[in-house]
């Protein structure tokens, strides 16, 4: 009877070791996706800027509302039409892979969210013409160890966040509602409130997010069933960072 005691207990040591090697191993491909997602982006921006502006006057066509030089490319993506295609491309996307993810294979959900980090890096391409570089910099390695504290802390708490969740989700809502009233408005108090509260719903939304990103792994998933919920994950992850980045900017950047 001892023996056969020990064997259960040795068993369900065995079982828990797997799941907890399974589960590093799915918030591991969670983060290197979101990770490359992020790198796209970047890249996509950068270069779409250096693209977009030039120093040289004889070969400016055009100029941002700073008085940032703009080639024909810039004045095409900031100038025209086509940004409203630039804007709400990513929107479009981002809302496809969410409904859709469900009934692609895992290689077309991960394509498609490389492709929407691509599409997102030629929206926030304005941004360097906005904000200094060394700002923009400075805020994403801000952004950077404040995500990855708050995320250690979403994997590793034992205290359930679903309450917190629920409110955050409110404040997201109320957020969007205040950002489309002061496109109207233009009001400085408005928009600095605006900023403040989006720092803190996406720094609780990135705890949150993490610790229901862990909960949604299973040992028994498939590799279809798996790999979806790694690129939902990492597609949860990488809105969160965007967005806090983004708010953050809004704090530490010193525009052009």
């Amino acid at each position: 009877m001892s023996d056969f005691r020990n064997y259960q207990a040795r068993s369900g040591l065995g079982s828990a070791e797997m799941i907890d090697q399974g589960l590093r191993s799915y918030m591991l491909t969670v983060y290197n996706l979101m990770g490359v997602g992020l790198a796209i982006t970047g890249i996509a921006a950068f270069v779409i800027s250096l693209l977009a502006t030039t120093t040289d006057p004889s070969q400016a066509v055009g100029q941002f509302g700073n008085g940032v030089m703009l080639t024909n490319i810039g004045v095409a993506l900031y100038g025209s039409p086509l940004k409203w295609l630039v804007m709400l491309a990513p929107v479009a996307l981002v809302f496809f892979l969410s409904f859709r993810i469900q009934s692609m294979s895992v290689s077309a959900a991960r394509t498609t969210f490389l492709v929407y980090a691509g599409l997102v890096g030629l929206s926030l391409s304005s941004i360097l013409l906005i904000y200094t570089g060394q700002s923009v910099v400075q805020t994403f390695f801000v952004t950077a160890a404040s995500f990855g504290a708050l995320s250690l802390y979403g994997y590793t708490t034992k205290r359930s966040l679903s309450a917190m969740g629920s409110f955050l989700i409110m404040g997201l809502i109320g957020l969007l509602i205040a950002s489309v009233v002061n496109i109207f408005l233009q009001s400085s108090a408005l928009a600095f409130a605006v900023s403040a509260i989006g720092v803190l719903v996406f720094a609780g939304l990135t705890a949150y997010d993490t610790q229901k990103i862990k909960e949604m792994y299973f040992e028994q998933d498939g590799y279809d069933t798996a790999g979806r919920k790694a690129i939902l994950g990492a597609l949860t992850l990488y809105l969160d960072f965007i967005n806090l980045f983004l708010f953050l900017l809004r704090f530490m950047g010193d525009r052009r």
